[in-house]
């Protein structure tokens, strides 16, 4: 992670760092336990201080699962998870779960064809 730079107040900017902190390190296998360890050192460091810091952990965590279920994505998804859920998400189980049930949806949706498109 680049240490310049700026922290920001915005939940928002926040999950995206998460995201990308989580899937920068994500393989598409299982993680050792030393990549575990870094991940979560950088996704704690990223949340310090916040008081909805394991909030926004589980809602990145959920989406991400439930977005790359039954995808070429979904191994190295499971691992960006991972990382997430070690760093303080899995204290939270069933924030995480209603976080997937929104990620499905959300899947679901960007399946869809554009309002107006014509389905051949």
């Amino acid at each position: 992670m680049c240490d310049k730079r700026r922290p920001s107040n915005n939940p928002r900017i926040i999950v995206a760092e998460l995201t990308e902190e989580a899937y920068r390190h994500a393989r598409w296998r299982k993680p050792t336990e030393e990549e575990t360890a870094a991940a979560v050192a950088e996704l704690r460091e990223i949340i310090a201080g916040r008081e909805d810091g394991i909030a926004l952990l589980c809602e990145v965590a959920g989406v991400i699962i439930g977005t790359r279920e039954g995808t070429n994505e979904e191994l190295r998804a499971q691992a960006a998870a991972h990382f997430l859920l070690k760093a303080g998400a899995e204290t939270d189980v069933p924030l995480v779960a209603r976080w997937v049930e929104i990620g499905r949806e959300r899947a679901e949706q960007a399946a869809l064809p554009p309002f107006g498109a014509k389905v051949l």
